[in-house]
């Protein structure tokens, strides 16, 4: 019994203690798991315990609203409710439409309007694309832990991140779709363009071309579309131009005006393929004779080049050009050679600036404030001994600028400051000048008439000015040569309004003076334009016209002047008006249809090759590591879907100004002295 009596209290005794375990069985002895929560709720809300009143509680992952979630007490209906009615939860926000303020541009003016914002992923990612190639950052910033963080914090947690290869896939699809888009607008359009090309060499050693469309659309708005950004396998002007024309017929665009390209020798020959292209095409205006135009931005930048040849002053230029590039390389640098200047005392309130090949007076600005700084250069390489090994390194190194070199900048400065001591120096520069402007016979046309059809000057400025500057010769004798270029100059303008007249015969009557008063004579009564709208009516007014035209013609009378000749007999504009030339246009289409269809295509040749440039420079620094370390289809994709992207001219981004940067760190220095005394 006493055997029996002992099992008894042993079973009793566990039955206790399985009670006091909850019945947790094989886990006996152990602390008992919480429940595991079932309810979808749980994947809007995260549950926390309150430190004051130790009760389970539920905050929103989109709002952060705090709801009762105690087990025992509370059921998850509350919360349900919540989710169906949250004003954060990205379900919700697919279906809700908010109001938002719109920022538009209405003329030079920023508009703010009210509109409506309703949340879409898909429309997220894009302009998460479209941002990093607008900005040119890397793929890999969608990777990187503050943009994540960043994400945490305004988008959805529902919103999923894409990874790199998928933002990369993307942006190629971006820029497929508007080059599909940009391809249609072309051919639906039919407008003549202008192009302008220019090769750089990236990084890696690879070859670029850039070609840039250039045309006026049918509301008179100026455009300019990159086409391509392509690898080239060589700087010969032949495969230059076969790859051009390849290039345009992938864009189906044959209809072409004129190309701007630097003066290169390369250039040659890839305009005469291209002239030989548009003949082929029969798409060539009077043959192509004026199809190249040379960039005036290089020709100006060779004729003041001419003023800094002389070999010891070259040498000197480039010596304190690579000084400002390597203190300019970081704020960090410049911070110090501020504190080097104010050693020296130097109170100049210019900064160092770096010329730039295609702005002329760049030199002279660049020379002009650096010269100033001379101490405070010697004073910063003392501190910074990586400066001189840096400019000194290699046979071909500009060298840390001397004693001479100084002098030399000095020197050239105050010859520039007088014109006694300009004269040799304006010889050379003239030489060069006439080599490419010095005979209009030898100068694209195109420049003259962009001049006659700006109705501020007309005809009677061109000839003025032409008057003026190849009616006299070096020596003050009158020149013969002045009249002849200006009847030179009317003779291919008259050339080029026939060409023009002839291509547009089909749809154009302006002469005809029915089709005037169909473009609505206020004078004409219902009565009398019912009698015109009269078949018999019109056949015997058709024939009274055409025996007057011969009348007219018989007695050694013209019988209508042409759109050209009205254009120029009509007064010019106000000059000092702030006239806008293609608006001006855009009023005046329907008097002058033909002149008109001339005029787009004249206005829309660069005169400089700076657009295509602008590709190398995007954001006004050369094309950066990261682009020049894509693949060529790539680099070609980002940087064509950028120029396509922005809607209107984006100001370069400037490095950070020296004395901005003074300004903030005074105003850090007093934050922080007003921390201190309140500790």
């Amino acid at each position: 019994m006493s055997n029996v009596a002992n099992i008894d209290v042993t079973i009793a005794n566990n039955a206790i203690e399985l009670q006091n375990n909850d019945g947790e069985g094989e886990n006996f002895g152990k602390k008992r798991k919480g429940i595991q929560k079932r309810s979808k709720v749980w994947l809007h809300f995260t549950a926390f315990d309150d430190p004051v009143t130790s009760q389970q509680k539920a905050r929103c992952n989109y709002c952060g609203k705090v709801l009762c979630a105690e087990p025992r007490r509370n059921g998850t209906s509350t919360m349900n409710g919540h989710i169906e009615c949250c004003l954060k939860n990205p379900s919700n926000l697919k279906n809700n439409t908010m109001l938002k303020y719109v920022s538009k541009i209405d003329g030079s003016k920023a508009v703010i309007d009210l509109g409506t914002w309703k949340f879409d992923e898909s429309a997220v990612k894009r302009a998460l694309a479209e941002m990093l190639i607008i900005d040119e950052d890397s793929f890999s910033l969608v990777e990187k832990l503050g943009f994540r963080r960043f994400c945490e914090v305004a988008l959805p947690p529902t919103f999923k991140i894409p990874s790199r290869r998928t933002i990369t896939r993307q942006c190629y699809d971006i820029y497929v779709e508007h080059r599909t888009a940009l391809k249609n607008y072309f051919k639906e359009s039919n407008f003549r363009v202008s192009l302008t090309t220019d090769t750089w060499t990236s990084l890696q050693r690879i070859t670029y071309m850039s070609l840039t469309a250039h045309f006026i659309d049918a509301k008179w708005k100026l455009h300019k579309k990159i086409l391509c950004f392509c690898p080239v396998d060589s700087h010969k002007g032949d495969e230059l131009g076969d790859l051009l024309v390849r290039c345009l017929k992938d864009w189906g665009l044959e209809k072409i005006y004129a190309l701007t390209a630097d003066n290169a020798s390369a250039n040659d020959g890839l305009v005469r393929v291209l002239k030989d292209a548009v003949n082929k095409w029969g798409t060539a205006i009077l043959g192509g004779k004026d199809i190249h135009m040379r960039c005036a931005a290089h020709i100006i930048n060779l004729v003041v080049g001419e003023g800094t040849k002389e070999k010891e002053m070259n040498k000197s230029v480039t010596a304190i050009r690579a000084a400002v590039k390597y203190i300019r390389q970081s704020p960090m640098r410049l911070k110090r050679f501020k504190e080097a200047c104010e050693w020296a005392e130097i109170e100049s309130k210019k900064l160092l600036c770096l010329d730039v090949p295609t702005r002329w007076n760049s030199l002279y600005l660049m020379l002009d404030t650096t010269e100033r700084f001379e101490e405070a250069f010697e004073r910063y390489a003392r501190q910074d001994p990586h400066m001189k090994n840096e400019l000194n390194d290699g046979p071909k190194a500009p060298g840390f600028p001397s004693c001479i070199d100084w002098e030399n900048v000095d020197h050239t400065l105050k010859k520039w400051e007088r014109d006694v001591d300009l004269y040799e120096l304006a010889g050379k520069m003239r030489t060069k000048y006439t080599k490419y402007w010095g005979d209009p016979r030898e100068m694209n046309k195109n420049i003259f008439f962009a001049v006659v059809l700006d109705p501020r000057y007309k005809m009677d400025y061109l000839e003025y000015l032409m008057l003026k500057m190849y009616g006299r010769k070096s020596d003050g004798e009158l020149d013969d040569n002045g009249p002849l270029y200006v009847v030179m100059v009317k003779r291919e303008m008259r050339m080029l309004f026939e060409e023009y007249k002839r291509l547009n015969s089909s749809t154009v009557k302006s002469n005809d003076p029915q089709s005037f008063d169909e473009q609505g004579s206020s004078s004409i009564s219902a009565t009398n334009m019912q009698s015109v709208a009269d078949p018999k009516n019109r056949v015997q007014t058709s024939e009274v016209r055409s025996d007057y035209k011969k009348f007219k013609a018989a007695n050694g009378r013209r019988a209508e002047k042409t759109e050209l000749e009205k254009y120029l007999a009509e007064d010019p504009e106000d000059e000092n008006e702030n006239i806008d030339v293609l608006q001006w246009w855009k009023m005046n289409e329907h008097r002058f249809p033909v002149l008109a269809s001339m005029a787009r295509d004249v206005l829309a040749v660069p005169i400089s090759t700076v657009a295509s440039e602008s590709a190398f420079s995007t954001g006004g620094r050369v094309l950066d590591a990261f682009r020049s370390s894509l693949t060529p289809r790539m680099a070609q994709a980002l940087i064509c879907a950028q120029d396509w992207l922005r809607d209107k001219a984006v100001s370069d981004i400037e490095e950070e100004d020296l004395d901005t940067l003074d300004s903030l760190e005074k105003e850090f220095d007093k934050i922080h002295l007003d921390s201190t005394i309140l500790e």
